[in-house]
């Protein structure tokens, strides 16, 4: 008798340890390599790695939001990142940007740092407002991503139609600025965090503008996923002063696919390693333990549930 109830409090006491991580393959989606989400992702892949030893964890360069959920949506990825508006068409199904079907699949793992719009003109093309873009030459991102999906967001509520530009490209944000440099383009709309490489780079080889998006057009724009937001004077060379702007969140989404112990572990190895992440990039310094299971568009994977609760930032 005595054996078979120190064999049941041994199988009780394994019961409650967690589950080992069993994950084999852990792909993050990112975006350009000219742009936040690669470097952000690149260090996020070595904390995962750390965190997952038995998994294969690797880097993917994307057209970034609009192309990550629809990748893992198809479970053509584990971990991706996301802007916050393009996230909640997906969820619901929004045919008019692209998502002709909810992706039902869809599980978030944090709220991280904001995006920043940031509409950057070389300072001879004489724009200096939203107005003055019409008839000029502008690329606003790849169709349908989530920059683009801005670039339609905060025109729409300044009253600028695409039909009012001179010339609209659709390019990733290092084309866009080597296109500003040849002067074989006007000005680049791109959603990202702040001090992100293209513009530090376009900002060391001409003059810029940062064209401010005021707080009634953020107003107007009616979706709760943009917020005011400010773009800090000396964010980039030649900027003298504050420029205000819109904002909206990122998400770091997965799928229900992927295993409850493998989004524990590196939702945990995210809030327990953050100085790595703001030495990758500073953007970073905008990722909040308290703030990043609030206010998603989409449901918890338990697995960052679990954590959150465990962390006390979630009852």
């Amino acid at each position: 008798m005595k054996l078979i109830k120190s064999l049941l409090v041994g199988v009780m006491a394994l019961a409650a340890l967690p589950a080992i991580a069993e994950q084999k393959f852990v792909t993050v989606l990112t975006g350009g390599t000219s742009g936040v989400y690669y470097p952000m992702g690149v260090a996020m892949s070595q904390l995962f790695g750390n965190a997952l030893p038995t998994a294969k964890v690797s880097v993917q360069s994307t057209k970034a939001s609009a192309e990550n959920v629809n990748l893992l949506q198809s479970s053509r990825g584990e971990v991706a990142f996301a802007l916050g508006d393009t996230v909640s068409y997906a969820w619901n199904g929004n045919a008019e940007v692209g998502f002709k079907k909810p992706l039902d699949k869809l599980r978030a793992m944090a709220a991280i740092y904001p995006n920043f719009v940031q509409i950057v003109a070389s300072k001879e093309s004489g724009i200096r407002s939203l107005a003055d873009l019409k008839g000029k030459r502008v690329s606003v991102g790849a169709p349908k991503s989530g920059t683009e999906l801005n670039a339609r967001a905060v025109f729409a509520a300044a009253g600028i139609r695409y039909d009012d530009l001179g010339k609209v490209e659709y390019l990733p944000f290092g084309e866009s600025v080597e296109l500003i440099k040849n002067r074989q383009l006007d000005a680049t709309l791109q959603s990202a965090g702040l001090g992100v490489a293209s513009i530090r780079d376009l900002s060391t080889s001409v003059d810029i503008v940062l064209v401010p998006i005021p707080d009634d057009i953020v107003s107007a724009i009616g979706d709760s996923a943009y917020q005011a937001g400010v773009v800090p004077a000396g964010t980039y060379n030649g900027q003298d002063a504050d420029v205000p702007t819109a904002a909206i969140r990122n998400i770091l989404v997965t799928h229900e696919g992927v295993e409850e112990a493998a989004v524990y572990e590196m939702t945990k190895s995210i809030f327990t390693n953050l100085d790595a992440l703001v030495a990758a990039h500073s953007a970073a310094k905008g990722i909040k333990a308290d703030s990043a299971a609030r206010g998603l568009p989409i449901p918890l994977h338990p697995g960052a549930e679990r954590y959150y609760r465990e962390a006390g930032l979630l009852q």
